[in-house]
């Protein structure tokens, strides 16, 4: 039986919360999603843009807290027999200083220094493909519409992951929604 992929998103699914993200595009002098502006730059804007956001990630990265469960789902997730990955559009040493502060063990992890970004399907598939995983056995795990919309164009399920937030109005789009990361485990084995 081919196997499965549980693939996470970083911030406001494993960690609560923590970049604010119009002080990162005020400081930085943009408006819309920050990578997507960032290609849009000259070389100077460029490097000035990757410093700031990389203050930022660092900064988050050593000050995050995790949301409840988020170790022990991972390490479930993976004693069950899937495989658990990370996909971030932040940068791989912000998700590095994360996972050795608290212990989290992964398979893979795929950031925007890997190439595609959510919201395209590419680093879900190219997960799956590392992993030797269905993409239609497979679990797409976020906080963001653009979480969603990468996992559902790779033929994932996709799980919105709320916190204490008010469900957004793309909440529709997910296959399920989850207030805490426990949630996810029944969902797993239905």
């Amino acid at each position: 039986m081919p196997r499965s992929a549980i693939i996470f998103d970083l911030d406001g699914t494993l960690t609560r919360p923590y970049l604010d993200f119009d002080r990162i595009r005020a400081e930085i002098g943009c408006t819309g999603p920050i990578l997507e502006a960032r290609e849009l730059m000259n070389t100077a804007q460029r490097d000035r843009a990757d410093a700031i956001l990389l203050k930022h990630e660092r900064e988050a990265a050593e000050n995050a807290e995790l949301f409840d469960g988020a170790v022990e789902v991972v390490a479930e997730v993976r004693r069950l027999g899937h495989s658990a990955a990370i996909l971030t559009r932040n940068s791989r040493a912000s998700v590095e200083i994360v996972l050795r502060r608290f212990g989290i063990e992964i398979d893979a992890m795929r950031t925007r220094e890997n190439g595609a970004i959510k919201p395209s399907p590419t680093p879900v598939l190219s997960l799956c493909e590392e992993l030797r995983a269905d993409p239609r056995r497979s679990w797409m795990v976020g906080d963001y519409l653009f979480d969603i919309l990468s996992g559902r164009a790779a033929g994932t399920k996709t799980v919105l992951m709320l916190g204490d937030h008010e469900p957004p109005d793309f909440a529709d789009q997910a296959d399920y929604v989850i207030r805490r990361l426990a949630e996810l485990m029944p969902l797993l084995s239905a």
